[in-house]
């Protein structure tokens, strides 16, 4: 089959080579001229025979806005366009409702499996009408892991990005209780080799995880973690998750929590812990800790 993907960066690149390798012909672009195959978008859809399917993987918001809406130019009635970005699920029916307007179907797709999916496959939820999505299954077949999981078909459109939103905020929670954990068995006196700790979870435990896996394999390069900052960004879909939660009165206490302190981890000295010493100290005259 044949597919042609909008941004070649770490996953959108990596995408196109294991799909090549599964024997799909794919054409992808890029604004980088030392990884496009194509001069341009309009290069890109002449390239494709009808009915087009261009997969776009780009950053969400505008520059997804802007390339969906481009696309939509080029493509014709019965093409399809994939959007495989981190997009909110939101912008899902604008975009579908703009090129339905030209005859061209739209499916959301999350996609998981970072830098290791080229080799292991991509974890694909995906939303959007159930025609489109059947045209598409060669491709979803090749990207996915092999085996009966890996993909599913979650809803109408925007239900794909939802389903990997939601994925997200999981995987926030999950990342902060094994940091917890780290934390505590580095400030004990009990236990002496904490990487080897972990590595011994990594079987016929109840918290084995490929999260664990790849904790383990943090720890064999830089077994205190002394080569890294304790800064920790976010992509936007854990705030998704929790401004969700709080439209539908669902509790997340992990995700909301395991959110709030990777906003810790961006403060030098959090103004509201100098609240906290300023009030101990005046009711209870405990110490404080000049500034430096």
């Amino acid at each position: 089959m044949q597919l042609g993907i909008v941004g070649l960066g770490k996953m959108g690149g990596n995408m196109r080579t294991r799909l090549r390798e599964a024997g799909h012909e794919v054409f992808g672009f890029d604004r980088d001229a030392s990884l496009t195959d194509v001069a341009d978008l309009p290069e890109l859809v002449s390239r494709l025979d009808a009915p087009r399917a261009v997969w776009v993987m780009v950053p969400a918001g505008d520059p997804t806005r802007d390339t969906v809406h481009a696309l939509g130019e080029l493509l014709s009635e019965g093409d399809v366009v994939i959007d495989g970005g981190n997009s909110r699920f939101t912008d899902d029916a604008e975009h579908a409702e703009h090129l339905a307007g030209k005859g061209v179907g739209y499916i959301d797709a999350g996609v998981s499996g970072g830098v290791w999916g080229r080799e292991n496959g991509y974890a694909l939820m995906v939303g959007g009408a159930k025609g489109d999505v059947d045209k598409l299954m060669p491709i979803f077949d090749a990207l996915k892991p092999p085996g009966e999981y890996g993909f599913v078909h979650a809803g109408g459109v925007g239900a794909g990005h939802y389903a990997k939103m939601v994925h997200n905020g999981i995987e926030y929670g999950l990342m902060q209780a094994y940091a917890e954990g780290y934390e505590l068995l580095r400030a004990s006196e009990y236990v002496d080799d904490v990487p080897a700790v972990f590595k011994s979870w990594r079987e016929g435990t109840v918290v084995r995880s490929w999260l664990l896996d790849l904790m383990d394999r943090a720890l064999d390069e830089d077994p205190n973690l002394d080569k890294l900052a304790g800064y920790a960004t976010d992509s936007g879909e854990g705030r998704w998750t929790v401004e969700e939660s709080i439209r539908l009165a669902v509790p997340l206490n992990a995700i909301t929590a395991s959110l709030y302190a990777r906003f810790a981890s961006r403060q030098d000295d959090s103004d509201a812990m100098k609240a906290i010493a300023a009030l101990r100290n005046q009711f209870g005259g405990h110490a404080v800790k000049p500034e430096k």
